[in-house]
């Protein structure tokens, strides 16, 4: 749907005030407006699977993003910092528009799936990468994304293996120490941290 056929359809505004004090339109955004403090925090607080996952604490965006990059590390050793980094940002839109659930976004017409990606764009040229990542690329974060999906379905939201496998692809082989630490939910202000951490890391 184009942003003119999106906007007839909206009577209140479309922008969202950060934390940060931006105003990022949801239409037009531009990348001035991304900041990486506001896609940390948000991300750390918006739940995987509709919050249908076991834990004291949701299994966040923010948690996902980094268990997607620990994937891709595995499944792709030879990929550079800028690839690590758009694999850690591949869900960075929902910081402002949530995690909506596969099954729900497959009954929506394009809308979702248009703003997703001017805000993917936005947030990709706000940190020096492309707007528009290359095949190759976006295959390997789908991979990594798919593998970590495996692994959050049968250890956290209450897939059988042979589901998972079905729908996900297989176990992504990850070494112990770090599945048990990056699938064990954390607090918010934990997988805030860490994202910021990682995200310093590959961005300098």
């Amino acid at each position: 749907m184009a942003k003119a056929a999106i906007a007839s359809q909206l009577s209140t505004r479309a922008w969202q005030r950060m934390l940060s004090g931006r105003r990022l339109d949801l239409l037009d955004p531009s990348p001035l407006d991304v900041e990486i403090a506001d896609i940390a925090h948000g991300l750390a607080r918006v739940a995987r699977w509709n919050g249908q996952t076991n834990g004291a604490h949701i299994f966040s965006v923010a948690q996902h993003t980094l268990l997607v990059e620990a994937v891709m590390r595995k499944q792709s050793p030879g990929a550079d910092h800028h690839a690590r980094l758009a694999a850690l940002l591949h869900d960075a839109p929902e910081y402002v528009i949530g995690d909506m659930i596969s099954p729900f976004k497959a009954v929506l017409d394009g809308a979702y799936k248009a703003v997703e990606k001017r805000l993917l764009s936005a947030i990709h040229i706000r940190f020096g990468l492309s707007p528009v990542l290359s095949a190759d690329l976006t295959r390997q974060i789908k991979a990594a994304d798919r593998g970590a999906a495996y692994l959050e379905a049968t250890l956290l939201a209450g897939f059988a293996e042979a589901e998972a496998k079905r729908l996900f692809g297989g176990d992504p082989g990850l070494p112990a120490e770090i599945m048990k630490d990056y699938l064990t939910p954390w607090p918010a202000a934990k997988a805030e941290k860490r994202f910021l951490a990682r995200f310093e890391t590959l961005h300098a």
